[in-house]
C-alpha cells in the first residue's frame, strides 16, 4: 500500500504531466494492506518448470534458459507459473550481473504482453523481487526501462522510473539517459522537459551524456532564439556541474548556433575552444562552412576551410562537398574543380554527392560532351553512379535541348536497375516543350501517367499550355481539376494559360470570369493574371475595362513592378493607346515605382513616332533630372524625329549632348 500511496501522492500534488499514469488491476495487491509474499511457497508446478529454474540457478547456463520462450511456457504451463519462473530466472541473472541476458528475457515478456494486448504497466509489481528486498530489483528495473523505451513504450518506461524511485530504488543514470534519448528521438517535447526536470530535482545525478542529449534536443530542429537560449543554458549547467563538455556537446551546440544564423558566434566559439586546447572535430567546422554557404558567403566559407587545416583538423569529404556545391551554384566552376583536386591531394576520395554537385554546376556552363567525359572518369575511378547522378545528366541534356542524349542516359540508367523517377520525366517534358515538340512532350506525359507519376507544378503548366495552344480549352480545364485531385498545387501561371488563350481568341470577358474560379481553388490571382487580362482588354479596344481592372487591382494592394508597368505601357502603345500608356506611367511614379531606362524609352519612342515632340522632350529632361541616364536608343529616337520634322538645330544640339554624355 505504501508504494502506491507514494505514487498517488506524487501525481496529485505535482503539476499535470505529459505522461498518463495507470493503476493496473494486476498490481492491485500493492494497494492492499496484505503485501504479496513472493517468498511463500508457490502452487505445485510441473517438474519441467521446476527443473528449468533450478538448472539456471545452479549453472547460469544461457542455453538452458532459452530452451523455450515465454510464450511457449505460457501455452504449456499457464501464465501464473510462467511469469513466476521467468521472474526467478531474471533475478538470478541480475544478481550475477548478466545484463544482456536480463534484457533479452524481459524483452521476451514485454513482447508477449504486446502481442496479447495485456496491461504491461503491471510488470513493475510482477517483477518486484520482494517488498522487503527492493534494492535487489534495481538492476531489473533499469533493464525493464530500457526494454520499454526500445519498444517505443515510453509511458511504460517512465512509469517504471517513477515507481522504482517511490519504493526506494534509485534508477541508474545510464538507463535514464537511454529513456531521455528515446523521448528526444520520438519528439515527445513535453515528455523530454518533464523527465529532465525530474532528473534535476530528484536524481539520479546527471552526467555529461544527459546534458548532451538535452543539447541535441534543443539544437537539432532549432527554429527560434528561445531554443538556442535553452541550449546555452544547458552549456552553462554543464560548466556549473563540474562535468567536462565532450566534442559531441560542442559540435551539437555549434550546429544549433549556425541554424539560427549566429554563424559568427559559432566561429568565435571554435576559436576560443582551439585557444584553450578544447576538443574540436570536423563537424564543428562543417556547420560553420555550411552556414556561410547558405548565406551566400562562399569566400568566408573557404577561409574557414583553411582555418580548419591550420587547427590540424583534417577536412572530410563533407567539408569539401559543401563548398563544391556552393561554388557550382554560384557558377564558379574553376574553384569547384580546384577543390576536387585538393581533395585528392589530401587523400580524400570524393563521394557521389560531390561529383553530382560538380556535374550539376558544370551542366550550366560547359558543353555536355565534356561532362560525359567527366561522367565516365567518375565511373573509372570506382565511384558507383546513383540515380541522382543519372537524373542530373538527363536534366542537363534537356536544358541544353539535346533530347537524344537525354533519352540515351535515361536508358542507360534503366539498364543499371535505376527506375526513372518523376523528376526525369518532368525534365524530358520541359525539354520537349522548350523545343516546341509538343507531341513528344505529351507522349512522355502519357508514359509518366502509366508509371503512376504526376508532374510538378511547372511541368503541369507546360502541359496545360500545350492543350491551350491547341485550343482544347475544356480538356485543359478538366486536366487542371485532375492535377489538383492528385495533389499538384496549381499557381497563377497555371490559370494564366487559360486567360491568355481566351484573350487571344477575343474572349477577355470570359477570361475575367476565371478569377472567381481561381479563388474557389485557393489560388490567389497574381500580377501575371491581371497583366494578361489588361493586355487582352487593351488589344480588343476596351480601354475603359482595362483601366477599371487596373484600378481595382491597385486598390486591393496588388503592385506592379517596373517591368510589368513597362510591358503594359508597350501593349497600350502597340494598340494606339498612348494616353493610357502615359496614365500607367504616372500611376507607376505615384505608387513609388521608379521608371528605368526602358520605361522612359518606351514612351519617348511612342511620342516621337507620333511626332509629339513636346511630350518626348519633357520625358527626356525628366529622365535627366531623375538621374536615369539616356542611352543610344533614347538619343537616336529623338534625333531621328527632329530630322524628320526638319528641326535641324534641335537635332544637332541633341547630337552634341549625346557625344558629351556617352563619351565622358
Amino acid at each position: 500500500m505504501a508504494v502506491k500511496c507514494l505514487f498517488r501522492t506524487r501525481v496529485h500534488f505535482q503539476q499535470p504531466r505529459f505522461f498518463r499514469f495507470y493503476s493496473p488491476n494486476s498490481s492491485a495487491l500493492l494497494l492492499e494492506d496484505e503485501t504479496p509474499n513472493f517468498n511463500a511457497p508457490v502452487p505445485k508446478t510441473p517438474m519441467k518448470l521446476s527443473r528449468l529454474v533450478v538448472k539456471v540457478f545452479k549453472s547460469l547456463n544461457w542455453g538452458v534458459a532459452r530452451e523455450v520462450r515465454f510464450k511457449g511456457l505460457v501455452q504449456t504451463h499457464g501464465f501464473y507459473h510462467s511469469i513466476n519462473s521467468f521472474r526467478m530466472i531474471i533475478h538470478t541473472y541480475s544478481l550475477a550481473g548478466m545484463s544482456l541476458e536480463v534484457f533479452i528475457l524481459l524483452r521476451d515478456i514485454v513482447g508477449y504482453y504486446k502481442e496479447e494486448n495485456l496491461d504491461a504497466f503491471e510488470l513493475f509489481s510482477v517483477l518486484l523481487d520482494s517488498p522487503h528486498h527492493v534494492k535487489r530489483s534495481g538492476f531489473v528495473f533499469d533493464m525493464l526501462m530500457k526494454v520499454f523505451a526500445s519498444n517505443s513504450m515510453l509511458e511504460h518506461a517512465y512509469y517504471v522510473f517513477v515507481s522504482a524511485r517511490d519504493v526506494g530504488i534509485q534508477p541508474n543514470i545510464m538507463s535514464c539517459n537511454f529513456l531521455l534519448k528515446c523521448l528526444v528521438e520520438a519528439n515527445r517535447v513535453d515528455g523530454v522537459r518533464c523527465f529532465f526536470e525530474d532528473l534535476k530535482n530528484f536524481g539520479p545525478k546527471m552526467n555529461i551524456h544527459t546534458y548532451t542529449i538535452m543539447m541535441n534536443f534543443y539544437c537539432r530542429d532549432v527554429g527560434c532564439s528561445a531554443d538556442i537560449r535553452r541550449a546555452s543554458e544547458i552549456l552553462g549547467k554543464i560548466y556549473r556541474s563540474g562535468e567536462t563538455p565532450t566534442v559531441v556537446t560542442y559540435s551539437t551546440y555549434i550546429k544549433g548556433l549556425c541554424k539560427v544564423g549566429s554563424i559568427e558566434a559559432a566561429l568565435k566559439l571554435i576559436c576560443d575552444l582551439h585557444r584553450k586546447n578544447q576538443p574540436l572535430n570536423s563537424h564543428c567546422f562543417n556547420a560553420v562552412i555550411y552556414g556561410f554557404c547558405q548565406r551566400g558567403a562562399v569566400d568566408e566559407a573557404s577561409i574557414v576551410l583553411e582555418e580548419m587545416k591550420n587547427c590540424v583538423i583534417l577536412p572530410d569529404v563533407y567539408s569539401y562537398s559543401i563548398l563544391v556545391d556552393a561554388f557550382c551554384k554560384n557558377g564558379d566552376d574553376k574553384r569547384a574543380i580546384d577543390l576536387m583536386t585538393d581533395m585528392k591531394l589530401y587523400g580524400i576520395k570524393p563521394s557521389i554527392v560531390s561529383y553530382t554537385s560538380l556535374i550539376r554546376g558544370l551542366c550550366k556552363n560547359r558543353p555536355m560532351q565534356s561532362l560525359m567525359n567527366i561522367f565516365h572518369e567518375i565511373g573509372a575511378s570506382g565511384c558507383k553512379y546513383d540515380q541522382i547522378m543519372y537524373e542530373t545528366l538527363v536534366d542537363g541534356f534537356c536544358r541544353k535541348g539535346d533530347m537524344h542524349s537525354a533519352i540515351n542516359v535515361m536508358e542507360e540508367m534503366s539498364g543499371n536497375n535505376f527506375a526513372p523517377s518523376a523528376f526525369s520525366y518532368c525534365s524530358l517534358i520541359r525539354g520537349f516543350y522548350k523545343l516546341r515538340q509538343f507531341s513528344n512532350a505529351l507522349k512522355i506525359y502519357g508514359i509518366m501517367q502509366k508509371r503512376g507519376f504526376w508532374p510538378d507544378t511547372i511541368t503541369c503548366n507546360h502541359i496545360l499550355s500545350i492543350y491551350c495552344r491547341e485550343r482544347e480549352f475544356n480538356e485543359a480545364l478538366a486536366l487542371s481539376e485532375k492535377f489538383q485531385e492528385h495533389g499538384v498545387n496549381l499557381n497563377p501561371y497555371s490559370y494564366n494559360e487559360f486567360i491568355h488563350m481566351l484573350c487571344r481568341e477575343h474572349f477577355p470577358e470570359k477570361a475575367l470570369q476565371l478569377l472567381p474560379l481561381m479563388l474557389k481553388k485557393n489560388v490567389l490571382p497574381g500580377v501575371v493574371n491581371y497583366s494578361t487580362l489588361i493586355t487582352g482588354f487593351v488589344k480588343h479596344s476596351n480601354s475603359k475595362k482595362a483601366v477599371m481592372l487596373f484600378t481595382r487591382m491597385t486598390k486591393v494592394g496588388i503592385t506592379f513592378n517596373v517591368k510589368t508597368y513597362t510591358f503594359l505601357m508597350d501593349q497600350c502603345i502597340r494598340n494606339c493607346k498612348r494616353r493610357l500608356a502615359y496614365y500607367l506611367f504616372e500611376e507607376m511614379k505615384e505608387r513609388g515605382v521608379y521608371p528605368d531606362q526602358k520605361a522612359y524609352n518606351t514612351l519617348i519612342i511612342a511620342f516621337c513616332n507620333a511626332e509629339e515632340m513636346i511630350m518626348a522632350q519633357a520625358l527626356y529632361y525628366e529622365m535627366l533630372r531623375e538621374g536615369c541616364s539616356p542611352d543610344v536608343i533614347t538619343y537616336t529616337s529623338l534625333s531621328n524625329a527632329y530630322w524628320k520634322l526638319n528641326m535641324i538645330d534641335q537635332a544637332h544640339k541633341l547630337y552634341d549632348e549625346m557625344r558629351a554624355t556617352l563619351l565622358s
